[in-house]
């Protein structure tokens, strides 16, 4: 049974993990290097990212060389739209924190734990046996997360984003977008329809999708406008998505209409 809610948007944190569930690409970064690429982000249940980086890449040699210690990084996730939008990035989000090796004797353990909720092809890459990797396994252990989208910069406590649980919608999301986009533009029309004349003047796509509500995109000619629709409640499963999209069509704006500049 669902639990009651008066939320009308995803919290920042809920958004994070959502982000983290959907795989969006991400880089780590030290002070003095490169930003190396991260094919594996996986949030664990103590707090921390285990983290995977080309093996004879800098920061390995760098967080290598520090041992025990570790080394202060970034970890930079974006999360892009799924169309092809002249301003693909929703939002970015940054996770400072202490990077530290996994020793050879503890690798084979996280990748199961890892895989065992996420197969990513990148576990792949790592073996314990580090001369044979292509991908050094890491884990970041947080300090500050900060997300910053087209409505501003907001932090996360550690502790709210463990506590958060990824948007139900969060895989699909992609698909039914692209779909609703290239399939369905009678859709999107009709409650481009409904929008206010200052906000018709433009492209509408379809931006973002959970179960709180649907957002669009108004590409302008000098500028582009984010429009967010909400739903008359949370939703759960797919009969009450496709119910809440319906409802939206016939009478988009009986719960409300928000409008940001990204």
């Amino acid at each position: 049974m669902a639990i009651p809610s008066c939320a009308t948007t995803p919290s920042t944190a809920e958004r994070v993990r959502s982000a983290c569930a959907r795989g969006a690409g991400a880089m780590l970064a030290a002070e003095g290097l490169d930003p190396a690429p991260t094919p594996l982000h996986h949030l664990l249940d103590d707090g921390s990212f285990a983290v995977t980086l080309p093996a004879d890449g800098a920061l390995v040699a760098l967080v290598e060389a520090a041992g025990d210690r570790g080394v202060q990084a970034m970890l930079e996730m974006a999360d892009i739209a799924p169309l092809p939008l002249r301003e693909p990035v929703r939002a970015l989000v940054w996770i400072g924190g202490r990077l530290r090796h996994v020793p050879a004797h503890e690798v084979s353990e996280l990748l199961d734990l890892v895989a065992a909720s996420d197969p990513n092809p990148a576990l792949l890459q790592v073996t314990a046996l580090e001369r044979e990797a292509r991908h050094a396994l890491m884990r970041l252990e947080i300090e500050s997360l900060v997300v910053a989208d087209s409505a501003g910069a907001e932090s996360v406590a550690p502790g709210a984003l463990l506590r958060a649980r990824p948007d139900p919608f969060c895989a699909m999301e992609s698909c039914w977008l692209q779909h609703m986009d290239s399939a369905h533009r009678e859709v999107v029309d009709r409650i481009a329809g409904r929008l206010p004349a200052s906000l018709r003047r433009g492209r509408v796509r379809p931006l973002g999708l959970d179960r709180y509500g649907l957002q669009l995109r108004i590409e302008g000619e000098d500028r582009d406008h984010d429009v967010r629709l909400s739903f008359d409640r949370p939703v759960d499963d797919v009969a009450g998505l496709s119910r809440a999209i319906r409802a939206l069509v016939g009478c988009p704006f009986r719960n409300g209409l928000t409008t940001r500049r990204p």
